[in-house]
């Protein structure tokens, strides 16, 4: 479906599905949108012009709305309508299917039966209404924090991606339908507004008392005039029919409870230039009282300078120069890498207070959460500020790959986020802030997590098929993002990164300001490098999973290779094994100097091949750990690797402790073999952050699924884990100086954080006095902001009600977006069961913000004290939790949050029990992957319990 020509998949006017036929093309919208954010309840009205492009005769129209869009008047005209009593149509004319929010407008009472291929100046206008809710989808309702009289500043935005500007106004809302947008915004003087295109007029608006939609084609017609007055939600002048599949036909209307304020400020209309051609996914606007700051980006290649801003509300703009830096920073380096500039006359971004994604790349006009933007240079911790650059680079990346050439389908989404992961988390990062070793840190980012989703049975292909736009959330995961940008990041390895950039280069030019697919950015890459893409990374893209490398030593010199697909749970079907990768294997190879060489050339390509060692005893494959797949050693040959570690690249010794942690939690191999392999590189003296970071990872997830085994083997392997970790404490300590290196304070938190988790007594101690003073009299000058976070949740674990009122009070009113979640988190974190009562309370008396519900549950989930109550807490609220979300939107995370840290096969059945007579289609692959995390934990607790208790007895633990 994805290669049809603009507009859709088929040409036919009826057409089974979620998507439109190709009958009648929009070219450009007009549109007016008035915002009254002071009417009980707020709301907002519209009107749309839209000049068509008729392609064949046509009795009938079909575009997209949703049943909670009030639509008020329509009207058709084109060149062979003299008189205006043609113009009006009915609203009995029109049937919406709320299934897939198609609507078909009947125009066979037209002269002539309808629409004729080819007819000149067709446009369609619709009046259109409703309720500016909260839902953080479509046109919503943000609120932000309450100022010292209490009062709460309301603004509207928009979040149209993927399928939610039909929401807002009627419309063609897929991304192969790219059409130019004029619009207009209406709102009181006191108010800002915002959209894609700069502004060009703004002057005091009074809607005519003679506007009538009889004169709405006229030339002099100023748009919005029937926008006067408050709006009243559920007058129309007929009824749309809502017809659902497999339903009943019912009437639908928009009607509101709650009186309409009048209208006694004054109201001003802004409008903004004509903009390029764009989905509607990408189209943007906003209305409230917002302040900015300001600066440029000045061209290299046009020399023009494109004026930069970032609006927020004055109670949060202070935090929001850094983000605004980093556009003026990172712009320059995106137009040198593509040879294309900004295409854009402006670029802004605003801040949100309720969003549900963490940002969105709205061409122009960039939004994104708190968290996202803000960061306080005195308070906030470094992962604070590496949020805030990763997430403006990772959207600014969007200005061209997705917003100025865009996916013709969904199921080429990861042509952008694959794409914007990469080149703002690692090519731009390290452009601007090598000391962030960003090249290195792409394994925790995003290798790590893509080969976790990618391993179980429920994943899904990079490039999945997606006809139903009720599927289209849950592709937005760890496989289209992380193992996208993976599998790219495998690839500029290969052809090499100057390449691999030369390439993306010629395919943007090849397709401004259209739409594209995987083929297009493989026929790029290929002109760059002179190989044949298509065919290294068919399987890469098309098929689901990645290999396992099997390596068998004959002792002659050579080793076997067979690569097989990897599955977490090790029970790989046969018919779930007949994909062959092309696998770049970078076989790297010690010498007796330890010296380093790496065979760049030799690949995979068979299900099993040999390789000449040519009489290196020491070597390793997947060298810097670039190749999206796991290898298996024999057991000698890990403790070997082992002891060599310290001899490889950080990269090199990531790779080994997840790849010997991942085989042993599926089953390839004892348990006890990756512990021994972490132990000997501890012993080797590591102390590195990101190695760190990967053993604590792996002996986290261990302690997780472990955490209803008998209580001695649980100290022990608490006790193992302290004895690692310890040494690095001492040295540590709890201060840092100032210019001391990012990774230093990374590896600060990691070890103290980890030191906590096992309750080594010192530095508990050492928290709650550091925390006294800030319970006390507010102090908080003895809590660094990079062990924050730490501190926060261990004093409430192992405290009472004293620090988790003051935790509750940091939440009710943080300095800084990631001090209130610091306080979210701690939040979660009681034993007492008293407390925890109260945080579950919180879930549901309003105290909780849609957007920041997952993190509760994440938390919750981490806390083994509260684990089974949030699994609870979900079976018993789950309808409240389907009401508060009802596209599905978040749910995902939801599930996962609810039930994935839970280990044992009763806690499976019992989930799989739950979901078996419930509509999942929203969430079905949530659902699915957390099984499979389930089922995987509680195999490998069967299994290797008797192995890893074994293990701790050798050493002297248990």
């Amino acid at each position: 479906m994805s290669n049809a020509v603009p507009g859709g998949a088929s040409s036919a006017p009826e057409q089974e599905g979620h998507r439109l036929p190709t009958n009648v093309y929009p070219n450009l919208y007009e549109l007016a949108i008035k915002t009254d954010l002071q009417s009980s309840p707020p709301t907002f009205s519209g009107e749309a012009l839209v000049h068509l492009d008729i392609r064949e005769d046509s009795s009938s129209i079909q575009f997209h709305y949703h049943k909670t869009l009030t639509i008020t008047h329509i009207a058709i005209s084109t060149s062979d309508l003299k008189t205006t009593s043609n113009l009006n149509i009915p609203l009995s004319f029109l049937k919406l299917n709320e299934e897939n929010d198609v609507a078909t407008l009947d125009l066979s009472a037209l002269p002539g039966g309808g629409l004729k291929e080819g007819q000149k100046q067709t446009k369609i206008f619709f009046r259109f209404e409703a309720e500016l809710k909260s839902a953080m989808h479509g046109y919503y309702r943000s609120e932000g924090d309450a100022d010292e009289n209490g009062k709460k500043p309301i603004y509207g935005l928009t979040q149209f991606e993927a399928t939610e500007a039909r929401k807002a106004f009627p419309c063609w809302d897929e991304p192969l339908v790219k059409s130019k947008f004029s619009i207009s915004m209406i709102a009181r003087e006191k108010n800002t507004s915002l959209s894609n295109m700069p502004q060009v007029s703004e002057k005091p608006w009074k809607a005519p008392s003679n506007a009538s939609v009889n004169n709405v084609f006229n030339e002099n017609y100023e748009l919005g005039s029937l926008l006067g007055g408050a709006v009243q939600l559920g007058k129309t002048e007929g009824k749309t029919e809502g017809k659902t599949e497999g339903k009943t036909e019912g009437k639908t209307e928009g009607k509101t409870e709650g009186k309409t304020e009048s209208n006694e400020e004054g109201w001003k209309i802004t409008k903004y230039e004509t903009s390029p051609l764009m989905s509607t996914y990408l189209v943007a606007y906003a209305s409230g009282e917002f302040v900015s700051l300001e600066s440029a980006h000045h061209s290299k290649l046009t020399g023009k300078t494109v004026p930069l801003k970032i609006y927020a509300t004055k109670d949060q703009i202070k935090q929001a120069q850094f983000a605004l830096d980093i556009k003026k920073w990172a712009l320059p380096v995106y137009e040198e890498i593509f040879d294309i500039p900004y295409a854009l006359p402006k670029l802004d971004t605003l801040v949100a207070h309720d969003f549900d994604a963490g940002a969105m790349e709205n061409w122009g006009l960039i939004t994104g959460r708190t968290t996202a933007y803000l960061y306080d240079p005195e308070k906030s911790p470094l992962s604070a500020k590496k949020r805030v650059a990763v997430v403006q680079c990772h959207e600014l990346a969007h200005m061209w790959f997705g917003d100025i050439v865009t996916m013709k389908w969904w199921d080429n989404l990861w042509l952008n986020e694959a794409f914007a992961t990469l080149m703002g988390e690692l090519v731009i990062l390290d452009r601007i802030w090598p000391e962030w070793k960003p090249r290195s840190q792409f394994l925790k980012s995003h290798l790590q997590g893509a080969l976790d989703l990618d391993s179980q049975r429920s994943s899904h292909p990079i490039e999945v098929d997606c006809p139903d736009s009720n599927q289209i959330a849950q592709i937005f995961d760890a496989i289209s993002y992380s193992k996208g940008a993976s599998v790219l990041r495998m690839l500029a390895s290969v052809v090499g990164e100057p390449t691999f950039l030369k390439g993306v280069s010629i395919y943007l030019k090849k397709h401004i300001y259209g739409n594209a697919e995987t083929k297009d950015l493989w026929d790029g890459i290929s002109e760059a490098s002179g190989l044949d893409v298509a065919k290294i990374m068919k399987n890469w893209t098309l098929k689901v999973g990645f290999p396992v490398i099997k390596v068998e030593e004959s002792g002659d010199g050579k080793i076997k290779l067979t690569q097989n697909r990897f599955l977490s749970t090790g029970d790989v079907k046969p018919e779930e094994d007949e994909t062959v990768w092309y696998v770049p294997l970078e076989v790297a190879t010690l010498n007796k100097n330890g010296e380093i060489s790496v065979d760049h050339k030799a690949t995979l390509e068979e299900r099993t091949s040999t390789y000449d060692l040519k009489g290196n005893d020491s070597f390793k494959l997947n060298a810097q750990t670039v190749g999206v797949y796991r290898v298996s050693y024999e057991p000698e040959r890990l403790v070997k690797l082992g002891k060599e570690a310290s001899k490889y690249t950080i990269e090199d010794r990531v790779g080994l402790v997840s790849d010997a942690a991942t085989l042993a939690r599926a089953g390839y191999a004892k348990t006890s073999g990756s512990l021994s392999l972490i132990n000997e590189i501890v012993k080797g003296g590591e102390e590195e952050y990101l190695p760190w970071s990967q053993i604590g990872s792996s002996l986290s997830r261990l302690s997780g699924a472990w955490w209803e085994q008998p209580e001695p083997t649980r100290k022990a392997f608490n006790a193992f884990r302290n004895d690692l970790f310890k040494p690095l404490g001492k040295k540590l300590g709890f201060e840092g100086s100032k210019d001391e290196l990012p990774e230093i304070k990374e590896l600060r938190e990691l070890i103290i954080g980890t030191l906590a988790a096992v309750e080594d007594s010192d530095i508990l101690k050492e928290l709650k006095e550091r925390f006294q003073p800030y319970l006390e009299s507010n102090n908080d000058s003895r809590i660094p902001p990079d062990l924050q976070r730490t501190i926060f949740c261990n004093v409430v674990e192992h405290g009472g009600k004293a620090e988790y009122e003051k935790m509750l009070s940091v939440y009710n009113k943080a300095p800084n977006p990631s001090t209130k979640v610091d306080a979210m988190y701690a939040l979660t974190s009681p034993r007492d069961q008293g407390l925890l009562d109260r945080t579950f309370k919180m879930l549901g008396d309003g105290s909780v913000k849609d957007q920041d519900l997952y993190i509760f549950f994440f938390g919750l989930s981490a806390n083994k004290y509260a684990r089974r109550q949030i699994a609870e807490y979900f079976v018993k609220e789950y309808d409240t939790l389907m009401k508060r979300y009802p596209d599905g939107y978040g749910v995902n995370y939801l599930v996962k949050g609810a039930f994935a840290s839970l280990s044992s096969h009763e806690d499976l059945k019992m989930v799989k029990d739950f979901f078996k007579d419930k509509d999942i289609r929203k969430y079905k692959s949530a659902v699915a992957q957390t099984c499979d995390s389930i089922q995987a934990a509680a195999d490998w607790v069967q299994r290797d319990s008797g192995d890893v208790e074994k293990w701790l007895k050798e050493h002297k633990y248990l």
